[in-house]
């Protein structure tokens, strides 16, 4: 942290002298001014230099007061505690101190769905304070889009939303949540038995009168996660594909080592994956999507010994365990099914589509091999598939050496170079099972267009500041989200606490989370971590 005081220092002071030694007679922008101080107010309080940071708050908010531009006399009387601070900050340690190990990636998501961006800040700001990770939302359709991505484990919807009222979306989550525990919460400032017993009706969980009593919201909020924790650990079923689910599977796993163990023989474990599946919701939406999913699972279900066993492991992923049976007579099996599947007809919206699946296979034949172990080399061996043109099977027995893994393409769009500095060693400290992490820096949304960022292969994920000369991040926001990509891009903005006009511009634009700044350096370093598992 140091290293980057220091560094820090020395680029402010540069950049002051730069704006203050113009020509005597040239006029300076009050927003220049304002833009200077916004990057310095941000990174100061990043990097805990409280003393610029209360210093450079006030200043910023006598900019925002005036109206004119400023002469260069005016400017340097104005700056000059500015400078003299920057003067005695000297002697920083050159050595970096090492990032603190990021908080538990399982940590609660809650979904905050409100169009009151005041009170989506505090709200969002207290339960994260608890140590919950909230995604925050001002668009009911976005909203929905981000329930199915990222499956959170509590949803708190106002019912006063524009375009859609908080009953619609209740009606549109209804059909996913008959077959997942979802804790859903109603807020609003109507109380009245009518708009309660409706809520009820729709399959709320609780119904909540504003004004909040935080105190009183927060106690209930947790109590609804303790029973959703509660409820996760005991069901060993998929309600919506009716096979087992990825609690049972350790269990599972332990018999199915004990028996190679016990008779001596080898069995295969198999990762299957439909192919193109986020295609099916994005055209014919998540109900259709979950009638994919059931039939999938039954036909896997049916086309496996009574021997084997079969658990939806997440989305549209799957794992089966084929008890004493070698490799290459499961990527048999496998292959048979495969064509079957690619020959079944699905119909949506007056459409008729087929669909196809990858597999990747790993053979055990030694007890020695944990589960974790085991679904990471066959999940390499999905990935293969996937790269070799999907609808095929990939053995990770046969493969090289070399692990085969996701890409994640992370690109950081912020004019300020430390702050960038800042994330890449944030970055370069993540490290996620078979993901393999592609960070690129950028100025301004500019040079990140051009550079054709988001035709690269892999997934994308976009680190984005609020302001920034040329194309501050709401512009290029809103351009990456009209793009064809945008269904392949999570976003990230990175916005100034006060804010809000910015922070309701970006949710309604689409970003998937927003961090003010100034951020802690390891919060933020956790709340990727997150973003990026449940994205994959």
């Amino acid at each position: 942290m140091d290293k980057y005081k220091a560094i820090f220092i020395t680029k402010m002071t540069q950049q002051l002298k730069k704006i203050l030694n113009k020509q005597e007679t040239e006029m300076i922008k009050n927003k220049e001014v304002y833009g200077l101080l916004h990057m310095f107010k941000g990174t100061s309080g990043t990097l805990d230099l409280d003393l610029l940071f209360h210093l450079v708050s006030d200043l910023m908010r006598k900019v925002e007061e005036r109206k004119g531009d400023w002469t260069q006399s005016e400017l340097k009387e104005f700056l000059s505690k500015l400078i003299e601070i920057c003067e005695e900050y000297e002697h920083f340690h050159e050595e970096l101190n090492k990032i603190p190990d990021f908080r538990n990636t399982e940590v609660p998501l809650i979904q905050l769905i409100d169009d009151d961006i005041s009170l989506l800040i505090f709200l969002k700001e207290m339960m994260e304070r608890k140590g919950w990770m909230v995604i925050a939302n001002s668009n009911a359709e976005h909203a929905m889009e981000q329930f199915y991505s990222m499956q959170p484990d509590c949803i708190i919807i106002d019912i006063n939303l524009p375009v859609k009222t908080g009953f619609d979306v209740l009606d549109d989550i209804h059909m996913y949540t008959k077959h997942s525990f979802v804790p859903k919460i109603i807020c609003s400032i109507d109380n009245s038995r009518e708009k309660r017993i409706t809520a009820y009706k729709k399959g709320a969980d609780d119904y909540i009168e504003k004004p909040l009593d935080m105190e009183e919201f927060l106690i209930r909020i947790e109590r609804h996660i303790e029973r959703k924790r509660t409820f996760d650990q005991s069901v060993l079923i998929d309600e919506l594909t009716e096979v087992y689910n990825r609690k049972f599977l350790k269990d599972s796993y332990n018999r199915f080592i004990s028996d190679t163990i016990r008779t001596k023989t080898s069995g295969t474990i198999a990762i299957v994956d439909i192919d193109h599946f986020k295609k099916v919701n994005d055209t014919y939406g998540h109900v259709v999507g979950d009638k994919v999913l059931k039939e999938f699972a039954q036909f896997l279900k049916g086309s496996i010994r009574n021997t084997d066993t079969l658990f939806r492991y997440g989305g549209e992923e799957f794992v089966i365990l084929f008890q004493r049976a070698i490799e290459s007579d499961v990527a048999e099996v496998l292959n048979r099914m495969l064509k079957r599947f690619s020959e079944m007809i699905f119909e949506a919206d007056g459409d008729r589509f087929s669909l196809s699946f990858s597999a990747g296979v790993f053979e055990i034949n030694t007890g020695d091999i944990p589960l974790k172990k085991a679904l990471e080399l066959a999940d390499e061996a999905l990935y293969l598939a996937k790269e070799n043109g999907r609808a095929r099977i990939e053995s990770a027995n046969k493969m090289k050496d070399t692990p085969n893994k996701k890409l994640l393409n992370i690109s950081i769009v912020d004019d300020d170079s430390l702050i960038r500095s800042i994330l890449i060693n944030i970055l370069d400290s993540i490290e996620i099972n078979n993901l393999m992490i592609d960070v690129a820096e950028y100025e301004d949304g500019i040079q990140f267009l051009e550079s054709n960022r988001l035709q690269e292969n892999g997934m994308h994920f976009l680190i984005l500041d609020g302001i920034m000369p040329v194309m501050d991040g709401i512009e290029l926001l809103q351009i990456v989200k009209k793009t064809s990509y945008k269904h392949n891009a999570h976003i990230l903005m990175l916005t100034g606490r006060k804010s809000e006009h910015d922070i309701a511009e970006a949710l309604r634009l689409g970003a998937d989370d927003y961090v003010t700044k100034p951020f802690s350096i390891k919060e933020l370093q956790a709340r990727i971590t997150r973003l990026i598992t449940r994205m994959i």
